[in-house]
């Protein structure tokens, strides 16, 4: 049987399984953007979603979700594409818009508009074909929040927002439905996923700019679970009772997605037990993983001179140019989650620096949680993260199940 909520006296045993495939940006093959620069591998999708998807038919799923850039670059074949292939599934997908999926406010003959985005969705949770954002029922006592975070400013430029709308219905739905379990969906990312993110120049357009209203909100009404994509990344991150859940990208290196498992154990606590995978190969790139890392770190050299010589760190062009060689595989460690950094020859200051996106914890303890781990969602806001070892937190949760 698929996930059970099964009413007790006074609370609901809940049960369910469900996957995420995020930033697929799915290239039909005459849509591909054939640029030497390019960072996704757009050529990929269409197989790479297809060895997923066999994958997870295996799996007795109760839903998908796909946390926006379903297509490459809003391109009105891709998004047809992708909305007949998820209707065709055995269990429903939601998906909610990213920034390459309208990346113009109005319809140009290359790319749809944000007004006709639901409209290709209809059945992944956009009811109401004039709004960009919904509410859909999972089953019993599980209910998803789908948001969308693309807006275009004064100047016409992208950023990523809440609106005021948006925000004033948010607020009645989690009121409405306070006494259920609420997962949000939303493109950008609400919490850090990497240290300084949100004053960062580079890091900070993966944000979302008015994070902290969106985060009022959910906190209040107890929403524990948030599924974020946008930074091509696996990580996961907690603050004040809440986690932000981003997965990497289907056309990006480790090309992964992630099964997941909420689990309700014999002493009425709440798990969610997370795994991950990757596309190890597809037709035609049977070395999927070592091409992919190399096509990565072949272009990171811009981005780590950009780190190197943007604050905190500001070094003179002449002192960050030498250092870039050794930073080649710096972000294709970082996109497959859990890294663990050592520069001993770095100059102090840019090795704490680098070192700072390790995943260890405050007192030095490797905290390889990104990929594969169990959460404990508490009835209440807990005020700090402890950052557990998987071994440690999944040899309680079978011992309680």
């Amino acid at each position: 049987m698929r996930g059970s909520a099964i009413a007790k006296i006074g609370t609901m045993s809940l049960n369910f399984k469900f996957a995420i495939v995020s930033d697929p940006h799915i290239t039909l093959p005459h849509t591909l953007w054939d640029s030497p620069h390019r960072f996704h591998l757009g050529e990929v999708s269409i197989p790479a979603l297809e060895k997923i998807l066999a994958h997870l038919s295996n799996l007795d799923l109760d839903f998908l979700l796909l946390p926006g850039d379903l297509t490459q670059h809003g391109e009105p074949d891709n998004h047809r594409w992708l909305a007949q292939r998820l209707s065709q599934l055995p269990y429903p997908a939601y998906v909610i818009p990213g920034n390459h999926d309208i990346p113009v406010e109005t319809a140009n003959g290359t790319s749809i508009g944000m007004a006709d985005f639901p409209t290709y969705y209809p059945a992944s949770g956009y009811d109401n074909p004039r709004q960009l954002y919904y509410t859909h029922p999972l089953l019993p006592g599980v209910r998803l929040i789908g948001l969308n975070s693309n807006q275009f400013d004064a100047q016409g430029d992208q950023i990523g927002w809440v609106d005021d709308a948006q925000l004033r219905w948010l607020e009645q739905v989690l009121q409405e439905f306070r006494h259920e379990r609420l997962l949000v969906m939303i493109h950008h990312n609400v919490l850090e996923h990497l240290p300084g993110q949100a004053n960062s120049a580079i890091g900070r357009r993966y944000m979302l700019g008015n994070a902290p209203a969106l985060l009022n909100l959910l906190r209040a009404a107890g929403v524990q679970l948030i599924f974020t994509g946008h930074l091509h990344i696996q990580d996961i991150a907690y603050s004040q009772g809440i986690y932000d859940i981003t997965t990497g990208s289907l056309v990006s290196y480790p090309h992964p997605y992630r099964v997941l498992h909420f689990q309700t154990d014999r002493q009425g606590n709440q798990w969610l037990q997370i795994e991950s995978s990757r596309v190890e190969a597809v037709p035609g790139w049977e070395q999927l993983q070592t091409t992919s890392r190399e096509h990565l770190g072949a272009r990171s050299q811009p981005f780590m001179l950009q780190l190197l010589t943007q604050p905190p760190l500001n070094l003179p062009l002449t002192a960050a140019t030498p250092l870039v060689p050794d930073l080649r595989y710096f972000w294709a460690e970082i996109a497959k989650g859990d890294p663990l950094f050592q520069f001993p020859h770095f100059p102090d200051p840019v090795r704490r620096y680098f070192e700072s996106f390790s995943a260890i914890s405050r007192d030095g303890t490797p905290t390889l949680i990104d990929n594969a781990t169990s959460l404990l969602l508490t009835p209440t806001p807990i005020s700090e993260k402890i950052r557990t070892t998987p071994q440690q937190v999944i040899g309680r949760l079978n011992d309680k199940i």
